[in-house]
């Protein structure tokens, strides 16, 4: 693609930011690698800080210095790694509680520019009108130019109820746009849901938070309350960029067996080498009860379809890879985003700490989707007419630094639209006649084909879309009726 976004972020999650990692929390164990320090490397690190110290054009703070050496070095690793300051890991933990202050915004960089992926629903940002594809030009007077990803996301975090004005280049206006926003703090309500007509609910897992399993509890349990007759199911991950790992892990034992595998993750230590099952212990906290076992027993056979695009990552990927594993679901929608690794975060004082990848994770099947996501069973464009912004997005596979996928050497080689140069000026044009779109609204096009397929009736397949996957191209669903792309 000409223009690669280099860099994600979210706007207030802080290093929870972008595609957010299927996360576990630990401190930091003195470890002996067995290894001897590699003192010449060392001695010139010193000799370089020194440098700084006595030549260079002003005077530097030692804590800036050696911040910024722990920073950079941990951030060379992989696009997920990174060393968290007391504001970032403050923010880190607000954020995987479902709460923080910013805009609200999942971001990226184009052209040196802060490019907007997506509003976060009901966000600040949301609300004052940010669309998918804008270019941040300017954070109140200053250029944004020149500025990393992350100078930018400093500058657009704040405390709450200040105001920040963006200015904004969009496709289809001919002069930039001025949007003001205030801060606020962000509570994301991480599952909602609904009857969408009878006989068939939806239910939205925005993000993976602490809440989630016990949320999704309460939310399917009022689904069967309202319809005790449910003969469908939607689980929608769309733009779902992952979060905590027992959310995922809860999300998918509400729908399978008791006790199966659903993800596990290998890396170097003997403790990232681990299978994860759908057990309470794995899902709940230690006080209190398991969240799902006030599920009715019907929910663990109703027929079910998961809807996923290319923002949908990390924690949401483990949902769906398992659900497909064990033949549970039907996956809907385009390939997700690939991010297949997991991120722990090593405390290294009261207030700072590493975020720092420790293992690749696998389906129940032994798949890995690093770099590679989830193919889904029905390919289906996000709008009647094509796929809309989401098949432009990034994915790991663009990512610099990322990691490779240890099963499947070609992953990432893909592509997933056709001539893209052509397919940006056709979606460009599109794009200037829709409406943002509202997920599990009448508009949905990809959720009308997700009920089509519950009822047995025709889907309208992606025309467009090429993924990284050879297989036949006819499948069948649970009715018998051949579909083909």
């Amino acid at each position: 693609m000409g223009n690669r976004l280099k860099n994600f972020g979210l706007i207030g999650l802080g290093i929870v930011a972008g595609i957010a990692g299927s996360m576990q929390f630990d401190a930091l164990a003195q470890r002996n690698a067995g290894a001897p320090l590699p003192v010449d490397e060392l001695r010139q690190l010193a000799d370089v800080f020194g440098l700084i110290k006595s030549d260079y054009v002003e005077p530097v703070e030692d804590k800036k210095l050696l911040t910024e050496a722990i920073s950079g070095m941990v951030a060379s690793l992989d696009p997920h790694s990174a060393y968290l300051d007391k504001k970032a890991f403050k923010e880190l933990r607000e954020g995987t509680q479902g709460k923080f202050v910013g805009l609200g915004i999942e971001v990226g960089m184009e052209d040196g520019y802060v490019k907007v992926i997506a509003p976060i629903e009901d966000s600040p940002a949301y609300k004052a009108g940010l669309k998918a594809g804008d270019l941040i030009t300017r954070l109140d007077s200053t250029p944004v130019k020149g500025m990393t990803l992350d100078e930018a996301v400093k500058r657009m975090r704040g405390e709450p109820n200040t105001k920040i004005t963006l200015t904004v280049a969009r496709k289809e206006e001919d002069k930039p746009l001025l949007i003001t926003i205030v801060r606020q703090e962000i509570r994301v309500q991480s599952v909602k849901g609904k009857i969408v007509e009878p006989g068939y609910g939806w239910i939205r897992v925005s993000q993976f938070q602490e809440p989630t399993v016990e949320d999704l509890s309460k939310k399917i349990t009022q689904l069967y309350q309202q319809d005790a007759h449910l003969k469908g199911l939607v689980l929608d991950l769309r733009n779902d960029p992952g979060g905590v790992l027992p959310g995922a892990i809860g999300v998918s034992a509400a729908f399978l067996p008791k006790d199966v595998a659903i993800v596990s993750t290998n890396g170097q230590l003997p403790d990232s080498k681990a299978t994860y099952y759908a057990r309470r212990e794995f899902y709940a906290n230690r006080v209190g009860g398991d969240p799902l076992s006030r599920l009715p027993e019907a929910v663990k056979k109703i027929k079910m379809v998961v809807l996923v695009n290319s923002g949908s990552a990390s924690a949401s990927e483990i949902v769906a890879g398992a659900l497909q594993d064990y033949k549970r679901a039907t996956i809907m929608g385009t390939q997700t985003f690939g991010k297949g690794s997991v991120q722990t975060i090593r405390q290294l004082s009261a207030d700072t700490a590493v975020k720092l990848t420790t293992a690749r994770y696998y389906t129940p099947n032994g798949r890995s989707i690093q770099a590679k996501g989830i193919v889904p069973d029905l390919l289906v464009d996000e709008y009647a007419d094509g796929d809309g912004l989401n098949g432009l997005r990034l994915r790991e596979a663009d990512l610099q630094k990322h990691l490779s996928n240890d099963k499947d050497k070609d992953a990432g080689n893909g592509a997933n639209i056709i001539d893209e140069l052509e397919e940006q000026k056709r979606l460009a044009a599109l794009e200037k006649k829709r409406k943002p779109l509202e997920y599990g609204s009448k508009e949905d096009f990809q959720l009308a084909q997700a009920l089509n397929h519950l009822k047995g009736q025709p889907v309208q397949l992606s025309k467009t879309a090429k993924v990284e996957s050879k297989k036949e191209a006819t499948i069948n669903n649970p009715d018998g009726n051949g579909e083909k792309k």
